[in-house]
């Protein structure tokens, strides 16, 4: 799973990292180019975009308001409302799907007790935590990334890595195997009291990691390689490339995608309904009659200062007078194509509606099912990913477990149970439950209750809760009952008798 591919000496790999680096520097037009299109590609900005429109920073706060001009072409104006309104649903989505199926903390099966503990420490609350937050990272960007390496005490530790920030080179067409891959990121430093941002360069390959800096061209860093991960001086690395990737479809098809025009529309029809009930003067199209002044310009300023218009007869004697055309916003337009807007927006992100009709009253079961059938049928391919990432994470874990010397659990079959975030009618399931003992064993009566979250557990505590109940009523547990027990009513001595 790793190998150790230099000694302890410290010359020997100070040459070595030297001579790596020199001959890695032959690949230098290749990485610059795999940079230049990655940069340009439609790829990251829709991965951009997907955190950008996340994060609320969306297309509609870039707004300018145009007017036809004299030569018929649209201009800019600056003297009309001009709102921006972010109705952020995609955030929505996003948060709603990721939270569905990764807001709970999964489970693990394994038969091997002491494999599980070992589990159980590297999957706590942080890493849930993390994965999450990688979670979102898939659906924004399509992929997410998580890079397993070892801090400085030496223990084994997760870190995300954005999506746009990494170049995959994979060795398949499915995108199942990498080759390498070439991380870019910005790093703020400083000149004296300047701010300057460089940019570094990151390459993963079956030999560590090579580090250079993009500044009109790839430069190697003062420390221009390092393996892996290091015990005491001797230098070790993965068999594998260590980055682990989470997709949310097999494709790598980020929801923005797909809802990014809805999103823009609703934020467009709230902008301009609200622009539109602000142009107060523009609901009426005045008419003028003998205006007594220079300009329409002159006349708008007149208006909005006084509230008052000066008309005047002319030489023929006829009057002057302003008139009206009223112009009636019909809000209800606006309603109609905001409610469509939002619900083409869920469906097309394969969510669900909270405030469907299916939850008025008291929804069964099978109204809640129907209502999460989208959402369930997109996370059944988002978890068969993530299943798939999973595995490949177990493999550094058992990997760093046999290197440690806690044991070879390379063998070992371990199922990952991802627990669904779900509305359900617990009325329904707890009566379900109740009609199946006799039916079903216990184990899987308590495993399916709604108010259970360890069944292990609780079997465990029904047990202790029988052993009380046996010492109370008979004064022995169990497990030492005499036979020939007195069935229910019958005296228990002859005193009571």
């Amino acid at each position: 799973m790793f190998e150790s591919f230099l000694t302890s000496d410290t010359m020997r790999l100070n040459h070595y990292m030297t001579q790596a680096a020199a001959s890695r520097m032959t690949d230098a037009q290749f990485i610059q180019n795999q940079i230049s299109q990655f940069k340009t590609s439609q790829t990251r900005r829709e991965m951009i975009d997907g955190e950008k429109y996340f994060a609320g920073a969306h297309d509609i706060l870039h707004a300018v308001r145009q007017v036809i001009g004299e030569d018929g072409k649209l201009r800019p104006i600056e003297n009309l409302p001009n709102n921006r309104i972010v109705d952020n649903q995609y955030r929505k989505m996003v948060k709603q799907k990721a939270n569905y199926l990764l807001g709970k903390p999964f489970t693990i099966k394994t038969k091997n007790e002491g494999y599980a503990e070992h589990l159980d420490a590297f999957f706590n609350a942080r890493f849930f935590q993390l994965l999450n937050r990688v979670g979102r990272d898939a659906l924004n960007g399509g992929i997410g990334w998580i890079y397993p390496n070892y801090n400085e005490a030496g223990e084994m530790v997760f870190t995300r890595i954005k999506p746009w920030e990494l170049i995959p080179l994979w060795q398949d067409a499915d995108h199942t195997r990498l080759d390498a891959a070439i991380r870019i990121y910005e790093v703020v430093t400083y000149e004296g009291q300047q701010e300057r941002v460089i940019e570094k360069v990151e390459v993963y390959d079956q030999e560590g990691i090579w580090y250079f800096i993009l500044d009109g061209g790839l430069k190697a860093e003062e420390v221009p390689y390092r393996p892996y991960f290091l015990i005491g001086e001797d230098a070790y690395n993965w068999t594998r490339i260590p980055l682990i990737p989470f997709k949310c479809n097999a494709e790598e098809i980020p929801l923005i995608k797909q809802v990014k025009s809805l999103q823009d529309g609703i934020n467009q029809i709230l902008s301009t309904f609200q622009n539109n009930m602000q142009e107060d003067a523009r609901n009426t199209i005045l008419v003028l009659v003998n205006y007594d002044g220079q300009n329409l310009g002159e006349f708008r300023e007149k208006l909005a200062q006084y509230g008052a218009v000066k008309v005047r007869s002319d030489s023929s004697g006829a009057g002057g007078d302003v008139k009206t055309l009223q112009v009636e916003i019909n809000s209800e337009n606006y309603r109609t194509i905001l409610e469509v807007f939002k619900k083409a927006l869920i469906e097309n992100a394969m969510g669900y509606d909270a405030k469907d009709d299916r939850l008025s009253g008291n929804p069964n079961q099978m109204n809640l099912l129907s209502m999460y059938s989208d959402i369930d049928l997109d996370a059944d391919e988002m978890e068969t990913e993530f299943q798939a990432s999973m595995e490949q994470l177990l493999w550094f874990i058992d990997a760093s477990l046999a290197q440690s010397g806690s044991g070879d659990f390379s063998a070992e079959d371990v199922e990952i149970i991802f627990n669904r975030d779900i509305l359900m009618n617990e009325g329904d399931i707890i009566n379900n439950c109740k009609n199946s003992v006799g039916i079903l064993s216990d184990e899987t009566i308590v495993a399916n209750h709604p108010w259970v979250d360890d069944p292990a557990e609780e079997l465990n505590r029904l047990k202790q809760q029988k052993e009380e109940n046996m010492m109370d009523n008979f004064g022995f547990p169990p497990n030492q009952a005499p036979q020939n027990l007195p069935e229910e009513g019958e005296p228990v001595n002859d005193e009571e008798q």
